[in-house]
């Protein structure tokens, strides 16, 4: 029975450290593509993130192009609104300098108070 025994024991610690050896070897290669399979996910999942912020890059991009032609044609408008108004100004100085246009300027500011009321008064 001892050398039965002896037997057994001696296959079990031959063949022991090969089938660790064999789960661990195929745990570990399990383990890798575990590992590889989570990394190519984690990759894709980043793609992902950077298309998103590259469309959204893309469509800030275009929405500060849109507000800076909007502003440009703002400003073009305001400047030719300021000389506009420097000429006005400038004609209201000429009816200011003479008497006969000061009876004029006052009845047209008075029919414009009048407009003025009128329309308070409706609204």
């Amino acid at each position: 029975m001892n050398s039965r025994r002896d037997y057994r024991g001696g296959r079990a610690a031959l063949f022991d450290g090969i089938e660790e050896g064999g789960v661990r070897a195929s745990s570990s290669h399990s383990s890798h593509e575990i590992d590889e399979h989570h990394n190519d996910e984690a990759i894709d999942g980043l793609q992902d993130r950077v298309n998103i912020l590259k469309r959204l890059t893309g469509d800030i991009h275009e929405e500060v192009e849109s507000h800076n032609r909007m502003l440009d044609r703002m400003g073009n408008d305001m400047d030719s609104s300021r000389g506009i108004l420097s000429g006005t100004m400038d004609r209201f100085k000429q009816v200011f300098e003479t008497k006969s246009s000061r009876r004029m300027f006052t009845l047209v500011a008075s029919f414009l108070v009048l407009f003025l009321i009128v329309y308070y008064l409706t609204k």
